[in-house]
């Protein structure tokens, strides 16, 4: 097999590259944002996110059909549903936090985001937690050693070293992934 045939084949099995493949264009983010928001109706999403009604509708059919969000029908409205999120949906949300503190970080303007986030019970501003090293420091790039897991393809293993290895599931004796996998 050709090294970018073996390349293409790495992508297909890389989480990232699936991640992207649900939620990897604007018009995904943009509709996650609002149900986070609390939006769950098809004029809502349209309506907040600005929208095309065929691009939203084909937006969330693939939120539907890969679990991240449910269609419920409204007992009120034959016809009508709304989109509610699933586990799966709910579970993305710190991932949004984190490209969200991105952006708000280096792109929101100078009067700051147009958008905060608060503890419903304590009513303060929810603070973004920094990712820091096993010894405690603020992680960096140069801080991480990036090696096959345990699901690499023969591609990746020989591309991150050898066998497929993740130190950390080895002394915490436990799987690292496949805990939410549906």
């Amino acid at each position: 097999m050709s090294s970018v045939k073996q390349s293409r084949l790495a992508n297909k099995e890389c989480s990232m590259a699936r991640a992207m493949e649900v939620v990897g264009d604007r018009w995904s983010i943009l509709i996650l944002r609002e149900a986070y928001y609390g939006v769950k109706r098809f004029d809502e999403f349209e309506y907040y996110v600005g929208v095309a009604p065929n691009i939203l509708s084909t937006r969330l059919k693939k939120f539907v059909e890969v679990g991240v969000m449910t269609r419920v029908p409204l007992p009120e409205h034959a016809g009508r549903y709304e989109y509610v999120l699933t586990e799966k949906g709910r579970d993305f949300f710190p991932a949004y936090l984190a490209l969200k503190k991105w952006g708000d970080d280096w792109l929101a303007e100078p009067a700051g985001p147009q958008v905060v986030f608060r503890d419903r019970i304590g009513g303060r501003r929810i603070e973004y937690p920094e990712l820091r090293t096993t010894g405690g420091k603020p992680l960096r790039l140069e801080d991480v050693e990036v090696v096959a897991g345990a699901g690499a393809v023969p591609f990746n293993r020989k591309r991150f070293g050898g066998e497929a290895t993740d130190r950390v599931a080895a002394v915490r004796k436990g799987p690292v992934s496949g805990r939410k996998r549906k």
